[in-house]
């Protein structure tokens, strides 16, 4: 992005005229790239790596990220936060600007219909009828949507992810909830940012996710499991007959959560990397989390905060009985795998984004790895000056009161009592300081 962007500027008007054009940002549109974890492959005139295709990382300059369409999408995806009254004019609103203006066909989910407030309204009757509607766990749409459209806040973008186990679509998130960290959009002139995204002119984030692997005994008698269609579209739960276990697999935008759960003992497991124990947590658990989780319930638990363009996994401990255990951030595309300690006096309980939530006991794992899978989230101007502008927006970040400067007449007193005591200058430096 130019010099002339300042990190901290904000618009007023947080739109996609306020990214650069096209045409003329051959400065802003960088072509170069890196491959992880560095460009370099040649040390001196003998040492080198060793070249294998599978270890290496592509890592794409986040400036020259820009969203671009192979044929015009013709399906969205729109995705409204349950229980808001609020937000029913704004869905009407878009949902007829994608159907009349732009002829596409728009998929909701079926409860939303079931909404008092659409049901009864009668204008809105014809357009209601031409809607195609799912269920989650039930329908699966993952190769019919081309755009999604999130109204709401964060929660309507994770509900997102969780619907597609595999690609995602592009999803243009519009702040219309709580805090809307992820969600960079205004919903005032929603017709020329919809357009514009239409049309391929927008930038965008890759966000990573984790692939999460649940392991777990079947306990008592086992019995069969029927393979079928379950959550999310997906081959949820499988039975392996040797080994007589179930599986479970999801993809996690923000976190896996690993916590003691209702008991009152601290939790006790053991984390390992690539199969090496690397740590016992002791505490109330483990945080699990992505660079875009880790702004959310692992900053609350002392993180730091990683943008999303950056390849890796966080692992942070919650009120760990340990005075030492800090956070830690490893490579994108380890695997780690959480056990319960063989002492461990209770079992945990593991979720994933907020969502469900179930026990974990002994014998039982889960596995974690960067998915190959990623959310490809729109930015309103880019993936640096959106995020920035989260920060500062949604989060205070660095947000204090200023200190007050000297007058003039007090500066000219300081300079000429310098000058006078050169002798002394450690001890007016330490009173300038106080002062």
């Amino acid at each position: 992005w130019g010099l002339g962007h300042p990190i901290r500027g904000r618009a007023k008007s947080r739109s996609l005229s306020a990214a650069p054009a096209l045409a003329s940002t051959r400065e802003f549109r960088r072509t170069r790239s890196l491959h992880g974890p560095c460009p370099v492959t040649t040390f001196g005139p003998k040492a080198c790596v060793l070249q294998n295709p599978q270890t290496i990382m592509h890592i794409q300059d986040p400036a020259s990220q820009r969203l671009t369409w192979n044929k015009s999408p013709k399906s969205v995806l729109v995705i409204k936060k349950i229980r808001d009254a609020s937000l029913l004019q704004p869905f009407k609103e878009l949902c007829v600007y994608l159907m009349e203006e732009n002829n596409m066909i728009v998929y909701v989910e079926k409860k939303v219909l079931e909404d008092p407030a659409i049901v009864s309204d009668d204008r809105f009757g014809p357009v209601k009828r031409k809607f195609c509607t799912f269920r989650e766990d039930y329908d699966d749409i993952s190769n019919q949507i081309h755009l999604i459209i999130c109204l709401g806040g964060d929660g309507t973008l994770l509900y997102a992810s969780s619907l597609f186990q595999g690609s995602v679509p592009p999803v243009m998130a519009f702040h219309l909830g709580s805090l809307g960290f992820l969600t960079p959009f205004n919903f005032e002139n929603f017709q020329s940012q919809v357009t514009q995204v239409i049309q391929g002119n927008a930038a965008v984030v890759l966000r990573s996710r984790l692939k999460v692997r649940v392991v777990k005994e079947l306990q008592g008698k086992k019995v069969a499991v029927p393979n079928g269609i379950s959550e999310n579209g997906v081959l949820a739960a499988a039975l392996d007959a040797e080994v007589g276990k179930q599986v479970m697999q999801y993809q996690v935008l923000n976190e896996v959560v690993i916590d003691r759960g209702p008991s009152s003992y601290l939790s006790n497991v053991d984390v390992y990397l690539d199969g090496h124990l690397i740590t016992t947590v002791q505490g109330d658990g483990v945080i699990v989390s992505t660079p875009t989780g880790s702004t959310a319930y692992a900053a609350a638990a002392g993180a730091s905060m990683i943008h999303p363009n950056v390849p890796a996994i966080m692992i942070t401990p919650i009120c760990p009985h340990s005075l030492s255990f800090r956070p830690i951030v490893v490579p994108a595309g380890v695997e780690l795998k959480i056990m319960l300690s063989p002492e461990a006096r209770n079992t945990v309980w593991v979720s994933f984004d907020g969502r469900k939530r179930q026990e974990v006991r002994h014998g039982d794992s889960v596995s974690i790895t960067t998915s190959c899978y990623p959310l490809p989230s729109i930015c309103v101007r880019d993936p640096v000056s959106d995020w920035f502008e989260s920060l500062a927006q949604c989060l205070h970040w660095n947000v204090r009161k200023k200190q007050a400067h000297f007058a003039e007449d007090e500066e000219d007193a300081h300079e000429e009592d310098g000058a006078g005591n050169q002798a002394c200058g450690p001890a007016v430096c330490t009173r300038d300081r106080r002062t």
